[in-house]
């Protein structure tokens, strides 16, 4: 689906939306803070055009405009028709008790056939830790599976050195990616 528009939630300053754009796509994504959106556009050697975009500060350069606000404030509107969610750790990135707020809010704001796209970063041998209190498969099903088919099409495992300095050993972190495809009316109504 080349040129599609990609929604980026809570995109900070992740070079993801340069890969995007350099895809073909246009790419909005929402930032709450300035200061990443900067950053980002600093980075990036974009020197982007600024405006008020109803409760939101649009930022413009080339393929790539990010809106500065809280996603909670999106609209539909704000967004224009996106094809495509590209959500790289933004669920997980949330609180525990907000991520069925940001779940609702994405389906609020975006069309129903859109798909998303997860990517994850998971600490198989972790267990039960106080940051990650249970599996992160489990959660994402229990969020996802009553609207969307869940389809585990990438898992790539990897040793990291662990991200306490204190520790001084290499864990293994599985990077994933899960597609979200819409389930039709039929399916959401039995």
């Amino acid at each position: 689906m080349p040129d599609a528009r990609i929604f980026v939630p809570l995109c900070g300053k992740s070079l993801d939306l340069l890969w995007l754009a350099a895809q073909g796509h246009s790419v909005v994504g929402v930032e709450l803070s300035p200061i990443a959106v900067r950053a980002f556009f600093k980075a990036a050697r974009m020197q982007p055009a600024r405006r008020k975009h109803g409760k939101f500060t649009l930022w413009q350069s080339g393929r790539i405009d990010i809106l500065c606000g809280d996603l909670f404030d999106l609209t539909a509107s704000d967004l224009g028709n996106v094809a495509a969610i590209f959500d790289r750790a933004a669920l997980t990135a949330l609180p525990e008790d907000i991520r069925h707020a940001y779940l609702a809010q994405l389906r609020k704001i975006v069309p129903a056939a859109c798909k998303i796209l997860l990517l994850t970063t998971e600490e198989p041998e972790a267990g039960e830790t106080e940051d990650q209190p249970f599996a992160i498969a489990e959660e994402i099903s229990s969020l996802y599976a009553r609207a969307y088919d869940i389809d585990l099409s990438h898992v790539e495992s990897l040793f990291e050195a662990d991200a306490d300095p204190l520790i001084k050993e290499l864990v293994r972190i599985e990077h994933k990616a899960y597609l979200m495809t819409p389930k039709s009316l039929p399916e959401l109504l039995a």
